[in-house]
């Protein structure tokens, strides 16, 4: 670029009636905000994963990322007080004959704060040991009272028979007694957008999805999920889960890259209202999305029809019923079979090409512009 690259921005008189806006120069994103009667031009890309700040918000002086709340000083480009580490490039403006200049070859310097990566991005290794087993109650109850619940009293008999016989390690995860958000659609932003680990669970440190993100991706060999049926479908507590499972599968999307490999799920689904074949469907469909494999037969389940108003004789039924209990403990034979079948190696690592789905994905070289 030649010394005093000059560039018009538009008009003053038009540029004013906007707080903040994305101006694009060639292959440069431009933030240009207008506050107490001054124009202040600041790089347009995020230092964090290159979100549009020129498509953000102003708050105060600063210009604040739609993708992660990252927040840069409209005129300095530095970040917030504690944060000034960080900061992108801020360019020289000036007005001549009512419009606006910026000189793109003044941008101050791009310099990043050295951030500690999250726990959960540490590389995936299995460390030697037994099958490990998660379970993932999906059932919403009050625990201060609790009441029974036919799934996760069969999920607890799976999980019994997979330590107590097949000698496996156990963990049981009750989605009820977390405290998380919900998916707050990064991925509707944009691609880039949803990342790994969760972008919520980056920022917000008292976000507990964090427990089934490290059972998922980084302990488990097997996942079983117990759910009840709710109106045809599964909890709301199990979609507040998956939904939030996106940034795993968003990975297989923008990177072709699986984190849940050598991974076996199964099912356990029980309701006083019928519709199983459709949730096992459901779910299935998820898991297999993020890389998981399934044993034969990978899912039980038991209703007993819409017509059967009486759940305190189904909850009793299921405690009694010596054919759910071998189910259950069957479904944790297969499963754990399955796991140790894909952790011998047996099981061969496939190319990721997924089905029906445009081949193109993104890279991680393609960058928006600077």
């Amino acid at each position: 670029m030649e010394p005093d690259a000059w560039h018009d921005l538009g008009e003053l008189e038009l540029l004013r009636q906007k707080p903040l806006q994305e101006i694009v120069i060639g292959k440069t994103r431009l933030a240009v905000s207008w506050r107490d009667g001054e124009i202040a031009v600041i790089s347009g890309a995020c230092n964090h994963v290159g979100g549009p700040l020129g498509q953000g918000t102003l708050e105060g002086d600063y210009v604040v990322c739609p993708w992660h709340q990252w927040r840069f000083h409209r005129s300095t480009g530095k970040g917030e007080p504690g944060s000034e580490e960080d900061a992108v490039p801020a360019f020289k403006t000036k007005i001549e004959n009512g419009r606006v200049f910026v000189d793109l070859n003044s941008g101050s310097a791009r310099t990043r704060k050295k951030h500690t990566p999250h726990r959960l991005a540490r590389p995936i290794e299995r460390a030697p040991g037994p099958v490990r087993v998660v379970g993932v109650s999906t059932t919403v109850m009050d625990r201060a009272y609790p009441r029974r619940s036919t799934s996760e009293r069969l999920l607890e008999i799976s999980l019994q028979e997979a330590r107590e016989t097949l000698s496996c390690e156990t963990k049981l995860i009750r989605l009820d007694e977390l405290k998380f958000r919900h998916c707050e659609g990064f991925y509707s932003k944009s691609a880039r957008a949803c990342t790994w680990p969760c972008s919520i669970t980056q920022m917000d440190p008292t976000d507990q999805m964090d427990q089934v993100y490290e059972a998922f991706v980084h302990w488990a060999d097997l996942i079983l999920v117990a759910t009840p049926i709710r109106w045809g479908g599964a909890s709301s507590l199990y979609y507040k889960m998956v939904e939030r499972c996106n940034s795993i599968q968003n990975q297989e999307t923008i990177a072709s890259r699986v984190l849940l490999k050598n991974k076996v799920a199964a099912f356990i689904i029980t309701g006083g209202q019928d519709n199983v074949q459709a949730v096992a469907g459901q779910m299935l469909t998820f898991f297999a999305e993020i890389g998981c494999q399934f044993p034969w037969h990978p899912f039980i389940a038991h209703s007993r029809g819409w017509s059967a108003e009486d759940m305190e004789n189904n909850i009793r039924y299921v405690e009694e019923s010596t054919e759910l209990r071998d189910g259950a403990r069957g479904l944790a034979r297969r499963s754990v079979e399955m796991a140790k079948l894909v952790l011998s190696g047996q099981y061969p690592d496939l190319e990721l090409v997924p089905g029906g789905r445009k081949a193109h994905r993104l890279s991680l070289t393609d960058q928006p512009p600077q």
